[in-house]
This record gives structure tokens, sequence and C-alpha cells, in this order.
């Protein structure tokens, strides 16, 4: 132990009371031990470059350039996604993949290209290979959107994992997004952001990085076109990006450049080239559609880490009664364990659970609870036991079973990369059905295991199964949580095969939208807090993780009146709306702010209600075609700059753009408009796009805009559905697509397609029928008449 070590000791007795302060001290020399023994020394390395091309064999959608030192796989699939991978890597196994790869495409061929180079010519794309290594992707028109330089590796001389290196070019006009949830997007500036699931042990700010959810998959968005790339490996690595610069007509342009070093895994690469929508389409082919959450899911949650009692919770929900505001779910966080100990429920402070769940259901709430990763170890503890029967947990390079601090104190850690104990964890969420709670929110999944100095995860020498290969924990640690995850789907969905379950995860990786989606974690209170909110929503949906959202008021500290308020208006307009703090947190119920908090609190629950059938139609076009809820402005217009800019609003499917306010004061914000007329949803007065625009945000309310000719599918005052139409700019038709869902279940309602237009003086609304257009289903009202 160094001096710093030392500090870092005493730090943590004092600061975490002498019995954990001293575990965790112990945890972190057992870690520091572990990897000593467990991990293989370096040494010394050599490079290593492809080298000259050899020769090549063409095969299924492509084929195999050989080079001196390296050969390289390239494959385009039906869908036009592009694979390569060195070294003779192949597409699976993978954990991001979704069962079978997608078929390679017939019509795409190998052929020779100019300077001893070769490419493979598609329908949607060229990728052009060097006679050196160098892979460039082309639009049909010739279009370089992505030159990958030669890759460089560093072998250890007496064998091992070899690091390595990939240096890729793009536009000087490219833009960067994605990387997971990352606190200082969407758009992604220079930087080094890191790729290992962290869990940073205090509350974040946008400087902060990184974070529980990292992902290898960026979105790179320039005039030409829009293209994902995604470099499929889970190892620990660095991706560093430096925007380009155009030369302002001088004609020297410099590139962007994207860096990713890696400290071992395959280098295996998919690119997509399109439309950010048609991009994200491929996405959820290639990584899985995203799991269908049930409409109760889509409402408005409450958590608390301190509820501390049955008594307590129906004191909170009472208080909704009896201001009227609308609540769906509430959530009990650890402190309705008993000792700390997942899958147990504290029988003095919650000793009725089923019969709360019960009477809260009766009114349409639904429980939900949070599960950890670690189990207490600790013979007599049911789940400790059972687990230890059936060898399901993380062992190390000595065989030993890995032990870490928890919130229980000695905790152990289930191996979810081994389908047995997938399985095994799967079925013990019937105990969490028999105690009513109807979802689930897994937490400290990174994996987490406290210690006093170091990193607050695994020894990096833990040994995982990951189906059957065998590795470590520097292979299987981005990919635990996602692992975790797919335990609980596979087993709710046995246990209660009627309904669809509902996961959401602190910590995944690229692939995690399967089985659920995700929150925003320990985000800080305050104004930076709320905006980094926002970016780590849309960046994961960039990422293909619709299904997200932050905790309303933040995680730590005591909201002002003003900004609690803005962080709801803004939460009521993203998938998960849920309000949540910590244990030393101050409350988080709207009357805890004042009357007038109350009110303006109240219209936006009852607004969110209302938007409720057009959520849920989002969430069934997320698993339908990958596109997110929550949009960036520039989602259908990529090549306009201004908006591609743009951080501080977003759309919320096609029909609607918000504008949530994310500065103290403001009673006014600028909005920058896509082309077309908007109109305000609340005074009717229409804008035209595109450009920027000045609207008043008084606190009642954030501006929210609608597209004029969308079709909204919202509930009317009798709770049936009803059609809310904004009038079509005259000569121009509009439209909006509506899935009517029961609410849960398996059924696959089909999809609605309204068109709007006028016909003379009024607005006639007609659905797209089998045999031409029919008059809608559901009553329809015509909105934004009067400023036409």
């Amino acid at each position: 132990m160094d001096g710093r070590d030392l500090v870092r000791s005493v730090k943590a007795i004092g600061s975490a009371g002498a019995a954990q302060g001293l575990r965790t001290v112990r945890a972190a020399w057992r870690r520091r031990r572990a990897d000593a023994a467990g991990l293989p020394g370096r040494g010394a390395e050599r490079a290593r470059v492809p080298g000259p091309v050899r020769d090549v064999e063409p095969g299924p959608g492509g084929g195999t350039v050989r080079f001196g030192r390296s050969e390289l796989r390239v494959t385009v699939d039906v869908n036009g996604a592009v694979f390569w991978g060195w070294d003779g890597a192949a597409p699976e196994p993978s954990y991001a993949l979704a069962g079978r790869c997608p078929e390679p495409d017939p019509r795409a061929v190998l052929e020779p290209d100019k300077d001893g180079g070769w490419r493979v010519v598609a329908e949607r794309v060229t990728v052009v290979v060097s006679r050196h290594g160098a892979v460039e992707v082309r639009t049909p028109g010739g279009v370089t959107l992505r030159r990958d330089l030669p890759p460089r590796w560093w072998e250890p001389v007496g064998g091992g994992e070899a690091r390595w290196t990939q240096r890729s070019e793009v536009g000087a006009d490219a833009r960067f997004f994605g990387l997971g949830g990352r606190a200082a997007g969407p758009r992604l500036r220079d930087g080094t952001y890191r790729l290992w699931n962290t869990d940073p042990g205090h509350a974040f700010a946008p400087g902060d990085d990184p974070l529980y959810v990292t992902m290898p998959v960026q979105m790179v968005v320039a005039d030409a076109a829009t293209h994902l790339v995604f470099h499929d490996t889970t190892w620990d690595g660095t991706v560093t990006l430096r925007e380009g610069e155009e030369g302002a007509g001088s004609g020297h342009d410099r590139a962007g450049t994207s860096e990713l070093r890696m400290d071992g895994g395959p280098l295996r690469c998919w690119v997509i080239v399109g439309t950010p929508a048609r991009v994200l389409h491929a996405w959820a082919a290639l990584t899985g559609p995203p799991a269908l959450p049930p409409a109760w899911a889509l409402g408005h949650h409450h958590a608390r880490w301190g509820f501390g009692s049955e008594q307590e919770v129906r004191r909170v929900v009472a208080g909704y009664r009896e201001h009227g505001l609308p609540l769906d779910a509430v959530h009990l966080d650890i402190d309705h364990y008993d000792s700390h100990q997942v899958f147990t429920v504290d029988p003095e402070h919650f000793p009725k659970l089923p019969d709360l769940a019960d009477e809260l259901r009766r009114d349409g709430i639904r429980l939900v609870s949070i599960v950890d990763a670690a189990v207490r170890a600790q013979p007599g503890n049911a789940v400790y036991d059972s687990g230890s029967a059936d060898d399901a947990f993380v062992r190390d390079a000595s065989g030993r079973v890995v032990e870490g601090v928890v919130w229980p104190g000695e905790s152990v850690f289930p191996d979810f990369t081994r389908a047995r104990t997938r399985a095994w964890w799967g079925g013990l969420y019937e105990e969490r059905l028999a105690q009513g709670f109807a979802g689930f929110w897994h937490d400290m999944n990174e994996p987490t295991s406290f210690t006093a100095f170091g990193e607050n995860t695994l020894p990096r020498s833990a040994r995982h199964d990951l189906e059957g290969r065998g590795g470590d924990h520097r292979e299987a640690h981005n990919v635990y949580a996602l692992c975790m995850a797919r335990a609980a789907y596979e087993g709710l969905r046995e246990l209660a095969p009627q309904g669809r379950p509902f996961v959401f995860s602190r910590s995944g990786w690229a692939g995690m939208q399967r089985y659920g989606g995700t929150w925003s974690g320990d985000v800080a209170t305050g104004w930076p807090g709320l905006r980094a909110s926002l970016s780590l929503v849309l960046g994961l949906g960039l990422c293909g993780v619709p299904y997200s959202g932050p905790d309303v008021g933040g995680f730590d500290g005591s909201p002002s009146p003003e900004l609690y308020l803005r962080w709801f208006q803004l939460g009521a307009y993203l998938p998960l709306f849920r309000t949540h703090a910590s244990l030393r947190a101050g409350r988080r119920e709207p009357w805890e702010f004042g009357g007038e908090v109350v009110e303006h609190a109240r219209v936006a629950l009852v607004e969110r209600r209302r938007l409720l059938p057009y959520f849920m139609t989002l969430a069934h076009l997320a698993r339908r075609t990958g596109a997110p809820y929550v949009r960036p402005i520039w989602w259908g217009t990529p090549e306009d700059r201004a908006l591609r800019d743009c951080e501080d609003a977003f759309l919320l499917g096609d029909c609607l753009l918000v504008a949530p306010v994310l500065d103290p004061g403001a009673d006014r914000r600028a909005v920058q408009l896509p082309r077309g007329r908007w109109y305000d949803t609340v005074t009717e007065r229409a804008y035209q796009g595109p450009g920027q625009v000045l609207i008043d945000a008084p606190l009642s309310r954030i501006p929210v805009l609608a597209r004029a000719g969308a079709v909204l599918p919202v509930r009317g005052a009798d709770g049936g559905l009803e059609l809310e139409v904004w009038a079509p700019a005259r000569g121009l038709t509009g439209g909006g697509l509506v899935v009517p869902d029961a609410g849960d279940g398996w059924d696959e309602p089909e999809a609605e397609r309204y068109t709007t237009r006028w016909k003379g003086r009024r607005v006639v609304v007609e659905r797209d029928g089998e045999e031409g257009p029919v008059e809608p289903a559901y009553p329809a009202r015509i909105r934004g008449l009067d400023r036409e």
C-alpha cells in the first residue's frame, strides 16, 4: 500500500463507519492481490500492422483479403450493414447480436480496385480496402464517409491478449453522437471517452465520464449521409474524438478523427449507412428490437431511497390522491430489504407487502422493486445457499469465490455470463412476484463492489463462464449488467407469460434494449444535472436504447422549487418519467415545493396521461423500427447544420417538438425549428421553420410544438382514444400512425395510418384501408384552424 492508498483507507473508514470502512479496505487489498496473482504480466511487446495484400478469396456478401501479417473478412448483409473482422474475427459469438446474423447480400461482389486494393460493391454501400489495409466506406455515389487507417496491434512476446488501436477519419463537417450514456452529450465534443461501465461513486455532473452505460457505438452525422459504427468488443478501452474543420472556401479541410484503443478482444466492426431512421432500423434488426413496456410503465413513477415502511408508502400515495395528481407506480429501494439482502423483505417495516401491493393495484398503481446484483455471503441466506449449491458465483483464478463489499456487507456475485446461472437467477423473481411487484429496476450491476482505493468493481482477474468459452472480468465486465437483464427478462417470461416484463437497469451494453431500458443513475441536483438528463436520453436513443429517463429533481441535494418544476416538466415528455432521490436528499413529492409547484406539476401530469396513447404508439414503433421516442431535432433533416448543433430541444416522435427550460429565471426561450409549420400546443400560434423563434416559457409550462398536419392518438375525457389533428398548411397533407394497445400482453396490433388534407374549406382525416381511405374509428379534434 502506497501513501495515497493509506490516506484513502483512513478516509474510507471515517466516512463509511468503522465496520464498513474496514471491509472496503480489505476488499481493496483482496482485489489487488487477486489481480497480482491472476493477471498475466504484459512484459515485452511487439507491434504488428497488416502488411501488403497477398491474395483474396471471394465469399458470400464480400470475401477475405489476406495481407502479409493478417487477414480481413468483409461482408455486406441483406440489410446493407457492413461487417469486417481482422485476424479471423467473425460476427459471432457476440453479446450484442440477437440470434442469427443477417444473411449476406448475394448481390455484393468483391472486385479489384486501383493501386492493388480491392472493393466490395453493394446496392447501398461500397467498401474499399487499400493494399496496406485501410478500409473506406463510401456511398453508392462514391462519397467517402469513413476511412479506417490500417490497424496496429501490440502483442505480448510470451503470448496473451493483444492490445490494438484503430484510427478513423470522417468528413470535416461530421458530428459525433452516441457511445452510450454520456453526460456531456448528446453531441460529443473533442476529448477522450472511456469504454468501461463505471459507478462514479457520487452524484455526477456533465464533466464526469465514464458513467454506468458505455458502448462502442457511434452515430456520425454529415452532409453526405449518416452512419453508425459499432466495434464489437467488450474490453476496456478509450475513444478519442476530434471534430474536423472546414477550410472556409480555401479547400484545406481538416478531417474529423476517431481513435479507438482497446486493451484486448477482437477487432471487428459493423457500419450501417443511410438516414438516421434507416440506420437505427438496421441496428435493431442486428441487435434485437426494443422490449415493449406495459402501458402503466409509460405513466408517472414515484421513488425514494428511504420510504422506510408501508405506512410511509401509503402516506405518499394518499398525498398524490389528495392533490389530484396522477400516479402509476411506486418504487421501493433497498430499505425495504431485510438487512439489504436481495430477494427479501423487512418483516418489521413491510410486514404485509402483498396486501399493500393489492391495495395499490386496485387504485391503478403498481409496485416496482429494486434488485441488486450482489448476494450477501452468509450461510442461511436462502439466495446465497441456493446459488452456492448451483455454483452460481464468480470465482477467482485459483478457484475461490470472489467476495466484495456492497450494501449487505461481504457479498458474492452471480456469474450472469453462464446460462445455468441466468436460469437460476430468473427463477428467483417468483418471490418478487409473490410479494406483489409488477416491475424491477436493477442497481449496482456495473458490477459495483466498494473498495477504499482502486476501482469499485470486481478484480479484473475474476473468472467468468462467457457462455462456455471462459475468460476473465476484463472481457465480462461491460456485459455483466446486460446478462443480468437477460436473466430477469427470460425468467419473468416464464414466470408470468401473459404479461410484458418491465425491467430497467442502471448499467448495460449494446443490445440491452432487448430486455428493457435504463435510467440516468445518480445525477447531481442542479441545473447542469438537468441538462445532463436530456443529453443521456438523447445519446442512449441514438445507440438503440429508446426507453430511459433521469431521476427527476436530481439524486442528491434539495432542488429549488423552480429547478424541481423545470425537471418535472422535462420528465413528463421522456419515456421513463420518475421522481427519485437519495436517502440524504430532500423530498421529491410535488407538494413539498409549495402550492404553485403543485398546480403546475398537475398540468404536466395530466398532459402526460393524456398523451399515453401517443407514448404507447411510439413504444410499438420503437419495437418495429428501432426509432427512439426522443429524437434530436435533426432527425428528419440531418443535413441541416444549425439543427445538428442544437442540444436543448428534441422531437417526441414525428409529431411534437419539446423545448425544455434548462436555465434558471427563464420565462422565454429561443427554439430552433426544423422546416415546416409548427403550432404552439397551448396558444395554437403558428411558426414557420427552418429558423429560430422566441417562445414564451412561463413557470406554468415549457414550449411544446406540434407539426402541421400531425395526427396524435390521445386519451379523451371519457378515457377512450381520440385523435388530435393539427391542420396542415394549405396545399399540403399530413398524417400520423396510431397503434392501439390493450396495455399489456403479446398481441401485435396493426399500425393504423392516418392522413390529413384540405377539402375545400375544411380539414378531413382519413384512415388508409385495404380498398382506399375510410373514416377514422375514433373521434377527431382539429386544432390550428384559426391560424389558417
